[in-house]
């Protein structure tokens, strides 16, 4: 009995379990405390399945399940089902199909499908509506379950252009991969509850502890008299002045609902709750702003304003503006006058959450020799460790912060959420100390995607030539600046610099509001400014009676042309790479005259129409990008590769295996990588901005190139003639690995076995290879210069005129990703932005109340895209060979989001005959929309 409940004994993967439950306990908290991990927490509410499990062969979603209900019932988790060694069918086909991402979801969603018949394979979607992916896009799932297979197991030094299975499929299908909190406990864990400000703007007056230090459990109750002084931001770039210094890790003066006032550290989650009722604080409420407009006007309540704007890094903290761009070339207003045609809209954007399954987590100790040890859910492990010595005044080298795999990031994880809190609690009890965000957090004091109001305005000759492009932005950075800067300069970037137009005027401005804050998500701004621009192009070409296509042909960079946005002298290492936006327009153009697999449903308030849209993304962050990668020769002549870019989905990993194996003339298998660890990997600068293969993976190509070579060479030295490097395969009788050196008969006329005649051949071995040393080698890359990759999409549509109903018949997106190295993978990645976008577009809201509280703080209640609200992307590449990237590759993580939204309300525009203006459009909006306007025929 514990806490008035009882004891339970249940079977778990064959395993007996004899237990005490809590009231009120259910089952997933019961099977973690008991060591079970292949059960995720996702959401606590039973709205996304990542914690599903059989109990007595049926699914259920465990979060929701009473444990006391357990009693002598048998309980299956993924890890039940199969091994890595053994995995069960389901779990074999989600290998062989690639059907997960980050595989967070992974473990529940194949728990589900294992109940399925045959004949369930057409009742998909009504069966998988309690499991979200938020990664996949759902169609590699569909796939999975109905026995596709999209991966290939290639040949020695072929992997490269190959649909390689991910490295950690097999573990992740049986949910035996670990995530961040996927590992039992210390005996002496703590935890962090956080009591968030009632207030949107106020200060602490007074904050009394006493009370909650005395309760059961605690250990220590944390507030701004704890704080470290040093300002910081949690927004994670390489240079940290990207970001303003505008915030503290416990901060008297409170600028958002929710903003932490005091940490409770106890040791249970729910003695840390109790206390935080204890804890007596006096607020000085003081006045607030939440429309973005109005803060950048004179007298409105300044946010930050009693800090420098030159020391913090805020442009003008007086009108509270983070940041603001205002520049022009050409005459903007006389080309608009002597324009053929002209156009002028505004077009609005909403606040969308990343949805990531796994919520932001870290974990913290101090390790044997006294190091802060951070476990954490990040994207960027190494500028967490310099930021946090930074701020808490400690020695890089007394820092050690690694990731395991991460359940989904987005940009969401490119922020230090939880990092300071938990050093902060390290430091201050001695003891290991967690901090885990609820799924209610994520929605209310997680960072979200940047709400934005766009202006644009077009002038054009009336052949379609662009003569004017004025873009005015503005965004609602919220309480803090994190990525307020470099959000607003890349969303008024490559969004104007993919038209030629003699004059552009960009007037953008980043402003903080008392909303909780904004921060990284992809495509980093560019896809709520693409909208506006493609949704005007749109709207120009209609009025000019020039297909949509050629306008954009007419209009678009080509090699050769500068990327201007308001300044034409303005440096840059933007260059020409390679140019596949041609073969894009083509490529959708094509698909779409063929015939839609389904046809459109009938009835006369149904309407048809078609939309496209483009988008240009630069294939790394600007002002460098940095990864030091090392390669290494096994004894048993695998390799191990060091790199430090987390893995969460976007499938560098995978990736940077097969660029290995196929320079070192061996398969993926024989790879093993250490990876975003700071102890045992070298600097990357993280998992952002689409870097991991064009920065961390070219690094490794030229650390494999290297080795190889020295393999080589040390292998001349011990036989001579000419050298080759080998795979002896994977049989223990066989050498595994190696130099064959060709060494020419003396008739021959030379040493290197080149010219006519006998010749013999004799192994080097590994042994021999090693007998001086080590053989390591080690390569890097600063990201710079950087290329551009091209997105088209296309949309055909149905709308229903009579609800608001949209359903998609048709969507087609062609990329241009230079060499495609794992085809299966980029797929992968084209519709799982698709479908992101898809939910940004049509369902996804996070609604606030006007005074700064967010309603929209459960799964259920905001929408994120099930299975059946995606549909199947034909998803096409562009040939092209990069000249920048390592084998001719592009980045393709971000640059699906950009193009789809404006491409679907373009199709809305073509079938109601009147414009949306604003996202979501949800059915709502869209009913309104078709009562404004005739009814079509």
């Amino acid at each position: 009995m514990t806490n008035g409940g009882r004891r339970v004994a249940f079977e778990v993967d064959g395993e007996r379990i004899d237990a005490p439950v809590a009231p009120g306990q259910v089952l997933r908290t019961l099977l973690r405390e008991s060591g079970v991990h292949a059960v995720k927490k996702g959401c606590d509410a039973g709205d996304c399945g990542a914690c599903s499990v059989l109990v007595d062969d049926e699914p259920v979603h465990s979060c929701i399940y009473p444990a006391h209900r357990l009693d002598g019932r048998r309980v299956t988790t993924a890890a039940g089902l199969g091994t890595p060694e053994h995995p069960h069918p389901v779990q074999q086909a989600f290998v062989d199909a690639a059907g997960f991402q980050c595989g967070f979801c992974t473990a529940g969603m194949v728990v589900t499908a294992s109940t399925f018949t045959e004949a369930d394979r057409d009742d998909l979607p009504r069966l998988l509506k309690g499991n979200i992916c938020r990664c996949t896009g759902y169609r590699s799932v569909r796939d999975a379950i109905c026995g596709v297979g999209n991966t290939v197991t290639p040949d020695a030094g072929e992997a490269a252009g190959r649909s390689v299975k991910a490295p950690a499929g097999a573990r992740v299908v049986t949910g035996r991969e670990e995530y961040t909190l996927d590992v039992r406990s210390p005996t002496t864990l703590l935890h962090v509850a956080v009591l968030g400000s009632p207030h949107p703007h106020a200060r602490i007056l007074s904050i009394d502890t006493a009370a909650a230090l005395a309760m059961p459990g605690v250990h220590a109750v944390l507030t701004h008299r704890d704080s470290p002084a040093t300002l910081f931001s949690t927004g994670r770039h390489e240079n940290r002045e990207d970001d303003p210094d505008d915030g503290l890790v416990l901060d008297p003066v409170l600028r958002f609902r929710g903003q932490r006032v005091a940490a409770v550290v106890a040791e249970s989650v729910r003695q840390a709750q109790l206390a935080l009722d204890a804890i007596d604080v006096e607020y000085e409420p003081l006045p607030a702003v939440f429309d973005p407009e109005e803060a950048r006007r004179p007298g409105a309540p300044l946010l930050h304003g009693e800090k420098s704007g030159e020391v913090s890094r805020i442009a003008f903290p007086e009108r509270n503006t983070v940041a603001a761009m205002h520049g022009e070339t050409g005459d903007v207003e006389a080309a608009l006058a002597a324009a053929d045609a002209t156009v002028e809209g505004t077009w609005t954007t909403q606040r969308v959450s990343h949805g990531s399954l796994e919520t932001h987590a870290t974990r913290g100790w101090l390790d044997d020799d006294g190091r802060l040890v951070l476990r954490t859910s990040s994207q960027v492990p190494f500028l967490v460790r310099d930021e946090i010595a930074h701020v808490f005044g400690l020695d890089q080298e007394d820092v050690r912060v690694f990731t395991k795999r991460v359940g989904g990031g987005f940009g969401g994880k490119q922020e230090l959420l939880t990092e300071d809190l938990v050093t902060l609690a390290v430091l201050t009890t001695g003891h290991a100390v967690q901090y885990e965000f609820s799924r209610e957090d994520e929605f209310t004091i997680a960072p979200t995607r940047h709400p934005m109001r766009v202006r644009v305005r077009l002038g054009a000759t009336a052949d379609g030539t662009l003569t004017a492009l004025h873009v005015d932005q503005l965004m609602d950075t919220g309480a803090y600046g994190n990525h307020g800067v470099g959000v607003m300069y890349h969303s008024v970037h490559e969004s104007v610099a993919v038209y030629r137009c003699a004059a552009k005027r960009v007037d953008a401005e980043s402003v903080y509001t008392n909303n909780l804050p904004s921060g990284a998500f992809r495509g980093y701004g560019l896809g709520q400014v693409i909208f506006a621009i493609e949704s005007a192009m749109d709207e120009l070409a209609i009025r000019l009676g020039i297909d949509p296509f050629e306008l954009r042909r007419r209009n678009v960079v080509v090699p050769g042309d500068p990327m201007v946005v308001t300044d034409p002298d303005e440096e840059t290492d933007l260059i020409w790479g390679s140019y596949g936006l041609d073969q894009c327009l083509d490529l959708v153009e094509e698909a779409l005259a063929d015939p839609d697999p389904e046809p459109a449903p009938e009835g006369p308030t149904w309407s048809t129409g078609t939309g496209m849209a483009l988008a240009m993304i630069a294939t790394m962050p600007p002002r460098g990008h940095f990864a030091d990668t090392t390669v290494e020769l096994r004894a048993d002549g695998g390799y191990d590769i060091g790199v430090g870019t987390a893995e969460f989905g976007n499938g560098t990993t995978t990736v940077h295996a097969q660029l290995v194996a196929t320079a070192l003339g061996t398969t993926p298998d024989r790879v093993s990588i250490r990876q975003s660890d700071t102890d045992v990997a070298r600097y990357d600068s993280g998992a952002f901005g689409s870097a991991g293969v064009v920065v961390a993976g070219k690094a490794l190509w030229a650390a494999a190139q290297k080795l190889r070579a020295a393999m080589i060479d040390r292998a001349l030295g011990i036989a001579g003639g000419a050298a080759e490097v080998v795979d002896g395969g994977p049989a223990p009788e066989v050498v595994t690995g190696g130099v064959v050196v060709t060494r020419a008969s003396s008739s021959d006329g030379g040493a290197d076995g080149a010219a006519t005649g006998a010749s013999a051949t004799r192994l080097v071995t590994v042994d021999e290879l090693l007998a001086d040393g080590p053989l390591v080698a080690d390569g890097s890359h600063d990201g710079t210069p950087r290329s551009v990759a091209f997105n088209v999409h296309a949309f055909r549509v149905a709308v229903d005129r009579a609800t608001g109903e949209v359903r998609m018949l048709r969507s087609i997106q062609a990329a241009d990703a230079g060499t495609v190295l794992n085809p299966e993978q980029l797929r992968g990645q084209v519709e799982g932005g698709t479908a992101q976008a898809i939910g940004t577009a049509l369902y996804e809201e996070m609604i606030l109340d006007g005074e700064g509280r967010v309603l929209t703080s459960a799964l259920r209640n905001y929408r994120l895209p099930k299975f059946s609200d995606v549909p199947v992307t034909e998803v096409l590449f562009a040939e092209t060979h990069d000249e920048l990237g390592p084998l001719g590759a592009k980045s393709m993580s971000e640059a699906p989001y950009n193009p789809v939204a404006p491409a679907l309300a373009n199709a809305i525009r073509d079938a109601l005959g009147v414009r949306p203006h604003e996202l979501p459009m949800s059915r709502d909006r869209l009913w309104r929309l078709a009562r404004s306007t005739p009814e079509r025929p």
